[in-house]
């Protein structure tokens, strides 16, 4: 005989509470994993839960009206229909030894996804949608590392940097603020509560189109199973298709003192209540960048070191010279073309940093140091040796078609396992494209025409093929630019740093390439990433009416460069 403890667990937050608003089944009656228990309200979410086996309720210890948490004991389910009703409610000490023997379980699908971040919930998602039956497996929380970890926590904390910026200069609007400052417990608090909505919301909608989520570390058995081993359950997921989408780890370079206490990693940086005085940033790719304008809004003296000659080395010159002007602007000092050699602890019991610029050697001392050099594609050991997946010919991740189809014809792999790019989005497309392909439909995925976003100080954002490219591929091409004080927000928002460009293929005369930075550019990459991706040319936003007084209106005024030439520059 087996007795299970029916809890919410998972579904709600550690901490958070939800209000039960309805119970369909009564003590005696039998339930089927597929069929709801009970339906909750919590953090202004809808829940929908299924006690995930089949059984006889032999207790109910809530009602309608109940305030529940992840550790309330909402029900006991006797597998073998033994009564248990003569039981007291509150004496929950009769069920601490129900889970000494392992249980274990079953479940059949269309397509079980391993990883639940970006890639992993939306394709799940979109394939219950199109009317498959997924089982979803994550071993840590919802989300992944762009949520939890990454775009959505570092987005937060530039958003309050962004606030404080703008109180520093009030004067400026002709406000005065006499006493302000930062708090930086509050600032996290307001992350993580974010986070944790985000995390309610891919929940509610998980349970809403009925994705069987599974936590729990997976590992694939043969090409048709996956086995997951979740607390004292195994279970069993037999599935037609595999969607592999485990992710991405920090990349860790190999040098000597690497382990010294005071270097840290992004994941620790989102959680820094007590800011260090002064901080060196080892990468200046997007992350280290973010991470310098926003820390230095808070007061932090940062220090950049950097491989390569120049940060952020991917853009075209124009962009990184504007980008860099500004950094300088924040007294943010970088150190670029250097090599860190050794990490060394100081009497003091901070850190200095040993590198080389130019075959000249520096130390920079320092209370902490912030490893921002890349990420790598997570690898786990999440398949037998029978099943040999490809890894693609850099060695950084599993080999992929433009189907997203592995080497085995009935798995997938999507978003940073793939090496492929390393963006949020990116991932979540690539689920809808495997999706698609399971589903009978030939799909295949195009990345010239992605788009990227950069939170910097001013913002930076990016699509399509840059001028460097074009040089690279022997495109012909011609460039508008138009600055930001030629655009009347801007300039009502005492902010006109920056540029818009775009990038004509003289041949076709079709938009190939586009960017900005300045007030506001990540928000206008959805006109000019539908501009890309649907070929049109200039005339075509000439004859597209922008509204006045708005941002978009640069990207009117550069196509217009194109053309007769701009009108407000």
């Amino acid at each position: 005989m087996i007795w299970l403890e029916i809890r919410i667990g998972n579904i709600l937050p550690h901490g958070s509470e939800a209000v039960i608003t309805k119970i369909y089944k009564n003590e005696g009656d039998y339930i089927g994993a597929d069929e709801i228990f009970l339906e909750a309200e919590g953090n202004k979410t809808n829940i929908s839960f299924k006690t995930n086996v089949d059984g006889k309720i032999e207790k109910i210890f809530v009602s309608e009206g109940s305030n529940i948490n992840s550790d309330t004991i909402l029900a006991v389910i006797a597998e073998d229909n033994k009564s248990i009703s003569s039981m007291e409610s509150t004496t929950f000490d009769y069920f601490s030894n129900f889970f000494t023997q392992v249980t274990k379980k079953e479940y059949e699908c269309d397509i079980a996804i391993v990883g639940a971040g970006p890639g992993g919930y939306v394709s799940a998602i979109y394939a219950a949608k199109r009317g498959a039956k997924v089982v979803l497996i994550e071993k840590d929380s919802l989300g992944g590392t762009c949520l939890n970890k990454g775009c959505i926590p570092t987005k937060a904390l530039i958003r309050s940097a962004n606030v404080y910026n703008t109180i520093k200069k009030a004067e400026k609007y002709g406000c005065y603020c006499n006493d302000f400052g930062i708090d930086m417990n509050k600032i996290i608090e307001r992350k993580n509560n974010i986070v944790n909505q985000l995390v309610d919301g891919i929940k509610y909608l998980l349970n809403k189109n009925n994705v069987e989520t599974i936590y729990g570390e997976g590992k694939i058995f043969d090409t048709n199973k996956i086995i997951v081993k979740s607390n004292n359950t195994e279970i069993t997921v037999n599935t037609k298709n595999i969607i592999i989408a485990t992710g991405s780890k920090s990349s860790v370079p190999n040098i000597q003192g690497i382990n010294n206490k005071n270097i840290i990693y992004s994941d620790e940086a989102l959680n820094l209540t007590n800011l260090p005085k002064k901080l060196a940033i080892i990468g200046g790719g997007v992350i280290g960048m973010e991470f310098a304008h926003m820390l230095s809004s808070f007061g932090v003296e940062v220090y950049i070191i950097e491989y390569f000659d120049k940060c952020l080395s991917s853009l075209d010159d124009d962009l990184i010279e504007e980008i860099e002007k500004h950094t300088k602007e924040k007294n943010i000092k970088i150190y670029t073309s250097s090599l860190v050699k050794e990490f060394i602890e100081s009497e003091d019991g901070n850190i200095i940093v040993r590198f080389e610029q130019n075959s000249k050697e520096h130390y920079l001392a320092c209370d902490k140091v912030l490893l921002s050099t890349g990420r790598a594609p997570y690898l786990p050991d999440i398949s037998n040796e029978g099943i040999n997946l490809e890894i693609n010919e850099k060695g950084r991740g599993i080999k992929v078609n433009s189907k997203m189809q592995t080497n085995i014809p009935n798995i997938y792999a999507i978003g940073d396992v793939t090496g492929k790019s390393l963006l949020a989005h990116v991932a979540s497309h690539q689920g809808i494209v495997a999706v698609e392909n399971i589903l009978g439909t030939d799909k295949e995925i195009n990345y010239d025409d992605i788009p990227s976003a950069i939170f910097t100080d001013p913002e930076i954002a990016i699509v399509g093929i840059t001028e460097k490219e074009a040089i690279n591929r022997g495109i012909k091409y011609k460039v508008s630019k138009i600055p930001y004080s030629a655009i009347g927000k801007a300039l009502c928002y005492g902010d006109i740093r920056g540029f818009a460009k775009l990038i004509e293929d003289v041949d076709t005369n079709r938009i190939i390439g586009a960017a900005i930075i300045g007030l506001g550019a990540t928000d206008l990459l959805g006109e000019l990433s539908l501009s890309v991706s649907m070929k049109v040319k200039a005339e075509d936003l000439i004859e597209t009416i922008h509204a006045h007084p708005t941002t978009p209106e640069i990207i009117h005024e550069a196509a217009l460069g194109l053309n007769l030439g701009a009108i407000h520059f």
